[in-house]
């Protein structure tokens, strides 16, 4: 499957889902359907607040404009999943261009690690302990539409896969190639659960029937991506997004995932109550560390069950 060259189409392609309707049930349906077909949707009316997710857009912000200095009091150290780091350096014969990213664990409180987050912009630490509660609302209420959509418990896919939340913040500035270059290259996530929050730069693109289709930005609108680990809990029934983005000629694009991932050592792999004679197993069951190891370091493993 080639990606060079690919076509795009229009964005209101992709699933759009109105959590508000009164009709829970249709918008469980909704949500289980864009799952399967897509690995990708968007919610309206989720219930975060927008002056919430404006306040941490604007700290945000606020971090990546400080001096390097200040940004560099919170660096990601080498054996550290947290911090700040300059993950490309612009390069027009690599065709990269310049993304800056902070990673900071925002739930459990028992992992949260404060001397990753920003200590000289006021209410920091405030906002985004209440971005987590609503995340973690919305993303526990996602899980438990999958774990119906799937005929099980609705507690099954969050028993799993929501034992922490990282947060993620992209920053990717001005570049004057932009048809060149790319932010982040394609790939999907490791996580269960990937709930995003772009700004109002559109950039996000989705990889389906053989073609890059982006995101159409709807204010306020969150961004839902299925990760690996659903994928694989689901024995492949709900899909794991292929994505990358694109960078913006005059304008900062950002963006705010928080994954939604195993502990390091759950084992994730199909549900047995899935699996049958007609629908036998197609992944391995795995420890989530050993995963990660396996998928970021490009090792050769087979993630499919050959038994």
């Amino acid at each position: 499957m080639g990606f060079e060259g690919d076509q795009d189409i229009p964005a209101s392609h992709i699933p759009v889902v109105d959590l508000s309707n009164p009709d829970q049930e249709l918008v469980a349906r909704a949500v289980v359907k864009a799952s399967e077909e897509w690995g990708v949707f968007q919610v309206v009316n989720h219930g975060i607040p927008t002056e919430l997710m404006q306040r941490l857009q604007n700290l945000g912000k606020q971090f990546f404009e400080l001096p390097d200095a200040e940004k560099e009091a919170v660096a990601k150290p080498d054996d550290s999943r947290e911090g700040y780091a300059r993950r490309y350096e612009f390069d027009l014969e690599k065709k990269t261009g310049t993304v800056d990213q902070l990673f900071h664990i925002i739930w459990p409180p028992s992992s949260v690690d404060y001397k990753y987050w920003p200590k000289n912009l006021e209410d920091y630490r405030k906002v985004n302990e209440e971005y987590a509660t609503h995340v973690r609302m919305l993303s526990e209420k996602i899980m438990e539409w999958l774990s119906e959509g799937l005929g099980l418990r609705r507690e099954a896919i969050k028993e799993v896969t929501a034992g922490e939340y990282m947060l993620i913040i992209n920053y990717y500035p001005p570049c004057p190639y932009p048809d060149l270059i790319e932010g982040l290259d394609a790939h999907t996530d490791v996580s269960g659960l990937t709930i995003i929050l772009p700004n109002e730069i559109p950039g996000l693109l989705v990889f389906k029937d053989d073609q890059w289709i982006e995101l159409e930005n709807i204010p306020s609108a969150i961004i839902v991506l299925i990760a690996d680990q659903i994928l694989r809990l689901s024995n492949g029934r709900y899909k794991s997004v292929l994505h990358k983005t694109t960078v913006a000629k005059e304008k900062t694009r950002m963006s705010w995932p928080v994954l939604v991932r195993p502990t390091n050592d759950t084992v994730v792999g199909p549900f047995p109550e899935l699996i049958g004679h007609d629908n036998p197993t197609k992944f391995k069951p795995m420890a989530y560390k050993d995963y990660i190891y396996r998928k970021v370091r490009k090792l050769s493993f087979v993630d499919i069950d050959s038994s």
